[in-house]
């Protein structure tokens, strides 16, 4: 059985800028299983988040997915998988005491996520707090740093290998310490029953 190895071009952006790899399988051309991808995955930045940056790595299309001997292609935007889809993201949050506010047009600004990540600004309440509500069940878990978890009434701090089931809840999350923090998210679109 052979080990597979990132190419050492990989191997070295990985490791200068600290992104993460995506490694996906699937069924090779004489159906057993193998590496289809095995690559790096820059970061998505916009302007009015300054200090974020998303890395969408894996999603599938709204509904249920099928599997089988042709691979699907991955579906990371809209930000939020509707009833059935799925995203599998990480994102980074910069310390908020050394983050600057937003610069620029503002409508320039919209117009930017909604390119880069379209959907996200749309449950963003308008007051800028970061509160937000989604129709998906979402599994977070702290990678590195320390996050907060702000609830409509309490906060709780994440600290590495606490983990989140967030069930559609009205919520935000806040960096109030010194060093970057990674959370990675894996949100399954769902039906808000009212």
């Amino acid at each position: 059985m052979g080990m597979a190895n990132p190419s050492p071009d990989v191997q070295e952006y990985i490791t200068m800028t600290n992104h993460p790899r995506l490694i996906v399988t699937g069924r090779l051309s004489d159906g057993t299983s193998g590496v289809l991808e095995d690559r790096p995955v820059p970061p998505t930045t916009v302007a009015a988040f300054p200090g974020s940056e998303f890395f969408l790595l894996w999603g599938t299309e709204d509904g249920i997915p099928t599997l089988g001997a042709t691979p699907q292609p991955p579906k990371t935007l809209p930000f939020f998988a509707g009833p059935g889809g799925t995203r599998l993201l990480l994102a980074r949050y910069a310390p908020e005491s050394g983050t600057p506010e937003p610069v620029g047009d503002p409508e320039a600004l919209t117009a930017e996520v909604a390119e880069r990540l379209p959907g996200l600004l749309e449950v963003m309440e308008p007051d800028g707090a970061g509160m937000h509500t989604t129709d998906t069940f979402d599994y977070g878990i702290c990678l590195a740093g320390e996050l907060y978890l702000t609830l409509e009434d309490e906060e709780v701090l994440l600290t590495p290998g606490s983990c989140v089931v967030q069930q559609g809840t009205r919520h935000a999350w806040h960096n109030r310490g010194t060093e970057p923090a990674l959370m990675c998210f894996v949100g399954i679109g769902a039906r808000r029953e009212p």
